[in-house]
């Protein structure tokens, strides 16, 4: 078997059967991201003397006869925002490349490394997290490896289309409005974030504190799941994090679905699309026989106000920079900075609001159904430096409108994963699959159900490279 193109679960079995050592398995994907990574522009950091280090402890750990974790010998890599014990965190910044190495890692690439899993490096992203393309003036655009000429999306581009591109099986993420999902989508993968405050977010740079999730991208659901399952547990480090007892889902995935009520979002998810955005939406209701329909109301607004909570917190965060540093900061981010610096109060303060009203509506929703299945992007990848789209006939921004979709969800923390829909000879969609908080476990089943139908699926592209 070519382990080089396998899933996590697939590697880590191997890794502990003796079938391949951790040490061969890391020193494959360092030689992919050696040779290909020119292609894509994902990593920011190769970490190769700890990895080969981690790795040949695990191999010792395992000719001992001692259990080396159930991700053993999986390579994975995490968007630069994560804090990597020993280096610096650039969170996609020239401003921070000046900081001193972080001390520690972050909580999530500590928990990953004690389930075995082998850290590779470090990948591009937005500045600070702003945005949807991954088209960084300091560290570069990545490119979508279904077509190197589009976007990988963002702002955890390098993430998906490392994983898309079969450079490692495993990356992390984070999400504020869609930074997980828009670019999962856009790149063929799937990319999950969980409840707000399901996993830790120490060691992590914020963007906007009371929107930001962090969560895995993987080529299957039973990757997902494992990730999901090995990161959840509460965290003094981050004062969000649930105390909830966590709820392993792997174990779960093979369970019918037919108890669980799914519908499709109407209204507002139903507009300003491309024609096969809303086609992959029906092929997996198709697929699932379902014809319910289901509104979520105000959505609109549930974005607009997304916005002004995001650009304000944002602003707030790198403020002192931005009066002493404004020419460091990639132009695209400074901009949307300055001008959320210039928000009203009053505005914040009335967006705050709404979203305690907009939470309530939707805890009704789902008190008739229990998954809802909604487009994750308006359009598939665009071109790397298009500015503008058309979408129902008028000529809009390309930016800050591929998170359409995404943003009244993230609005209010609920659990979305999006999953790859792919068509032969045409850029892969994403379709989201949306629950009410802490029912990820839902989710992941009925997105197993669809993965064992063949309806979603998330290929590595360039096989013939690696």
């Amino acid at each position: 078997m070519n382990f080089n193109l396998a899933d996590a679960i697939t590697i880590s079995t191997a890794v502990r059967e003796g079938k391949i050592s951790a040490v061969e398995v890391t020193k494959a994907a360092l030689a992919r991201i050696a040779t290909h990574n020119h292609l894509f522009n994902c990593f920011t950091t190769i970490t190769a003397e700890t990895a080969l280090t981690d790795a040949a402890l695990i191999d010792r750990e395992i000719a001992q006869g001692n259990h080396p974790g159930k991700l053993a010998g999986v390579p994975f890599a995490v968007k630069n925002l994560f804090d990597i014990a020993g280096f610096t965190t650039l969170a996609g910044s020239k401003i921070n490349a000046e900081n001193p190495a972080a001390s520690q890692d972050a909580t999530a690439v500590a928990k990953l490394k004690q389930a075995g899993a082998v850290l590779i490096g470090a990948l591009n992203m937005d500045e600070y997290a702003y945005g949807f393309v991954t088209e960084n003036s300091h560290y570069g655009a990545t490119h979508n490896p279904h077509d190197l000429q589009r976007v990988a999306g963002g702002s955890s581009g390098g993430s998906a289309a490392a994983v898309a591109a079969g450079l490692v099986p495993l990356t992390l993420g984070s999400d504020t409005n869609g930074s997980i999902r828009v670019p999962a989508a856009l790149c063929g993968v799937f990319g999950f974030k969980p409840t707000y405050g399901r996993l830790s977010r120490a060691g992590v740079a914020l963007f906007s504190s009371s929107f930001d999730h962090i969560g895995p991208f993987a080529r299957s659901v039973q990757d997902i799941a494992m990730v999901f399952d090995v990161l959840q547990g509460e965290d003094d480090r981050d004062p969000i994090c649930t105390k909830r007892p966590p709820e392993l889902c792997l174990p779960q995935l093979k369970q019918d679905i037919s108890d669980i009520r799914i519908a499709i979002a109407a209204d507002y998810f139903t507009k300003g699309a491309e024609p096969e955005a809303l086609a992959a939406v029906q092929k997996v209701a198709d697929a699932l026989n379902v014809t319910e329909y289901v509104i979520i109301p105000e959505a609109h607004r549930a974005r607009a106000a997304a916005f002004v909570i995001t650009a304000s917190e944002g602003a707030n965060l790198h403020l002192d920079k931005l009066r002493s540093r404004p020419e460091d900061f990639d132009p695209a981010t400074r901009d949307r900075f300055l001008a959320g610096a210039l928000i009203p109060s009053n505005w914040y303060l009335q967006a705050q609001r709404f979203r305690k009203w907009y939470r309530d509506r939707l805890r009704e929703v789902f008190q008739n159904v229990d998954v809802i299945l909604a487009p994750t992007t308006p359009i598939s990848a665009p071109l790397i430096n298009q500015q503008t789209m058309i979408l129902d006939g008028e000529e809009i921004l390309v930016r800050p409108h591929l998170g359409l979709f995404t943003q009244p969800l993230s609005f209010i923390g609920l659990p979305v994963l999006s999953v790859p829909i792919q068509h032969q000879n045409t850029l892969p969609l994403g379709v989201q699959l949306i629950a009410d908080p802490y029912n990820e476990a839902l989710i992941l089943r009925v997105a197993a159900a669809l993965e064992a139908k063949g309806v979603v699926s998330a290929p590595v592209i360039l096989k013939s490279l690696i």
